[in-house]
């Protein structure tokens, strides 16, 4: 087929999926015939909306035509793979998707790529390590690929601001393919440095690679600022402003609990709104996305779970309330505005929280290289594979961070994923400890990047637009510098009281734990299975999270303090409220606080100012040894159970008295300590116990 004849067919292709007045951009073009003609590799970095999705589909109809094998589309985006199984369908080409969300149909579909019933399969890159999957099904598509499409290809680059060890494995499947496949890589976000990264780890550095780079401005948005000193002063303007927002948009918050607190007051507020965070259902994330895309909603209040994915051209607003800690990720987050619109605002409402919690994010980062020989160590020594429950009691890392570090290390070659676990390679491995400290100053830098945004004087696109190394940056002549034209930061003093009671409203439910980690028994702690009722802690409170944007404040400010005292006024009246609120089955008959090395006297205190406000006797303290480890789940759990104690004179009355008790501390962390105490303290003779602390880290 002669480039003409191609195309005409390509552009047949494209009317097909975008409608009859739809006609090929030359750099769309430029792509298509490379990867079609060519069967050239290469790298695209194109706005969100420019049309990368039409190049992969338009392609893959071209090529499945010259007889070519299914294309395989490596996404993280589960949202964007539901759209797009549609959308592949209006273009004649026929899409299945293999991911977390839909396990029941991999049999069917597996089937249907080795039938040549699919055009193409989009995997989540999770699946690529998946050992049936890599070692059974991703052999077959390799060898009969008709072309690799990498989306969102920064994920690949640890100097993203979205990295994923899991896509590091692209590597080994490039490796793999045999000569003459095709290869695509696209993303709408990603600087010198990410996209210099992403071609080396992609191989796509050679000669004959394509880069296609284009402008990332988009005309319809309108970038703003808007500075409140409260977070109840952020509220009540929104409260105020969200209705005077034209069209459904996002709201972002930097954590699932401020995401789901400000839909609830939204909620309040007469706002049709849903929060969609990591934390939500499956199936309500589904009903949520659904809901915004047919307009039903004002807006998703959400976290960065909605990052990445959502096609929904005429999205008519992005709002952040807190500042993301990079500018490349607030740019793809804004990114989803605009796309089908004249106009989109965009507003960001930073907060002086915001620092802290970047702080937290920050502190889950790859782990030094002690933490790290722990887990080659452990994976050597047991000689076999161990699954990551297993693991965890004999490392030193929390189960979030021990599967990152998994993570790397298999793509590394030190371990390896197999059915049952993770077993050790033999292989030896370096700890890059330069890569990384340079990468952590590259957070740091991107951090100050954000700050100097908000203070920058100059056109806020264009700030933006450098910072991804865009060469045709230029003032944009819309944001609120480049016009002149700001919001009116003033809101009414009924508003703010309103957001300030809602703000202000105390009390956290505390989930009790119900079964010990796995493989306890590893660490001299004879405890497994499920937590017998008998032995149980009730459903506990707290006053507040150390992460909301309400008590978490005041609460940062307590924990802060390397001083010791009583606790002060506001907070007893707090938990006043909350205990007055809990709706107990069984009003506590008795007060037991937690032994204190690090605060004694605030939880003295606390337990005290609690039992003479409720007429309650002080039993006594169930003590705890110094130095807490800072360790994962189990090891945290074996220290205490070997580290507490009931004394012979709190177990006396304890079990000379009959009814509920109240466990009371300063803060839930791990939740362990609570579990523990409240099933000593029922070895004992007590009745039920009820947690409750000032503060949980959850």
């Amino acid at each position: 087929m002669d480039d003409n004849a191609l195309r005409h067919s390509a552009e047949e292709r494209l009317r097909a999926l975008a409608g009859p007045g739809a006609t090929l951009r030359e750099d769309q073009w430029t792509a298509i015939e490379a990867l079609v003609a060519r069967r050239r590799r290469a790298l695209v970095v194109q706005r969100t909306g420019w049309g990368k999705s039409a190049v992969y589909f338009v392609a893959t109809a071209l090529l499945r035509e010259l007889g070519e094998g299914p294309t395989v589309i490596v996404s993280p985006l589960l949202a964007l793979m539901r759209n797009q199984v549609d959308a592949a369908a209006r273009a004649g080409v026929r899409a299945a998707t293999i991911n977390s969300s839909n396990p029941e149909d991999w049999e069917q579909v597996q089937e249907a790529v080795a039938d040549g019933d699919v055009d193409v399969l989009l995997v989540s890159p999770e699946r690529l390590n998946n050992p049936d999957f890599r070692d059974t099904v991703l052999p077959r598509l390799t060898a009969s690929a008709g072309m690799l499409v990498v989306d969102e290809a920064h994920c690949i680059s640890d100097w993203g601001h979205d990295f994923r060890p899991d896509y590091r494995r692209l590597r080994t499947l490039l490796g793999e393919l045999p000569d003459g496949v095709p290869v695509l890589a696209t993303t709408a976000t990603a600087n010198n440095r990410v996209v210099q990264d992403v071609a080396h780890q992609l191989g796509l550095g050679a000669d004959d690679a394509l880069v296609l780079r284009g402008p990332l401005d988009r005309e319809s948005l309108r970038l703003g600022v808007v500075r409140l000193p409260t977070p109840q002063a952020r509220w009540a303007w929104l409260a105020e402003n969200l209705g005077k927002l034209e069209g459904s948009g996002i709201i972002y918050t930097l954590t699932v609990a401020a995401a789901e607190e400000l839909a609830s007051f939204l909620r309040e507020r007469g706002y049709e709104v849903s929060s969609y965070t990591g934390r939500t259902d499956i199936t309500d994330r589904l009903r949520a996305e659904d809901d915004l895309l047919g307009n039903r909603v004002k807006a998703l209040v959400a976290t960065s779970a909605l990052g990445m994915g959502f096609d929904k051209p005429d999205l008519g607003f992005v709002v952040h309330v807190g500042a993301p800690q990079s500018p490349i990720a607030y740019y793809q987050q804004i990114g989803r505005a605009g796309r089908g619109v004249l106009r989109a605002d965009v507003v960001l409402m930073p907060g002086t929280e915001d620092k802290d919690i970047w702080a937290y994010f920050a502190s889950l980062a790859f782990p030094p290289e002690h933490y790290v020989r722990q887990v080659i160590d452990a994976l050597a020594d047991a000689g076999r594979p161990l699954s990551t429950m297993a693991l965890e009691p004999r490392v030193d890392l929390s189960r979030g961070r021990l599967e990152m570090v998994l993570k790397v290390l298999d793509v590394d070659g030190a371990v390896r994923r197999v059915r049952g676990g993770w077993e050790h390679t033999g292989e030896s491995w370096e700890y890059d400890a330069e890569r990384y400290g340079r990468i952590a100053a590259a957070r740091t830098a991107e951090q100050n990047a954000i700050l100097e945004y908000l203070e920058t004087p100059g056109c806020r696109m264009e700030f933006l637009l450098r910072q991804l190394d865009d060469p045709h940056a230029a003032p944009c002549g819309r944001c609120d510098n480049c016009t002149g034209e700001r919001w009116e930061v003033a809101v009414s003093a009924a508003e703010m009281a309103i957001a300030q009671e809602k703000l202000r409203r105390p009390g956290v439910e505390i989930t009790p734990k119900k079964a010990w980690p796995t493989a306890m028994a590893s660490l001299g702690v004879a405890l497994s299975g499920k937590i017998p009722g008998s032995r149980l802690a009730e459903p506990g409170r707290a006053l507040g999270r150390m992460t909301d944007i309400g008590w978490g404040n005041r609460l940062r400010d307590l924990f802060s303090s390397t001083e010791d005292g009583e606790v002060p006024p506001d907070l007893v009246d707090a938990c006043v409220k909350v205990l007055a609120a809990w709706g107990w089955a069984e009003r506590p008959v008795g007060v037991v606080t937690v032994g204190s090395t690090r605060r004694p006297r605030l939880v003295a205190s606390l337990g005290a100012q609690i039992a003479s406000i409720g007429r309650l006797p002080i039993l006594g303290e169930v003590a705890v040894g110094a130095s807490a480890p800072q360790a994962n789940s189990a090891q945290r759990l074996a220290w205490l159970w070997k580290s507490m104690s009931v004394g012979e004179e709190l177990a006396a009355r304890v079990g000379g008295i009959e009814g509920a008790l109240l466990l009371v501390d300063d803060r839930i962390d791990s939740g362990w300590t609570m579990t523990v105490g409240a099933a000593m303290l029922r070895d004992v003779g007590a009745g039920a116990v009820l947690p409750f602390a000032l503060a949980t880290t959850s």
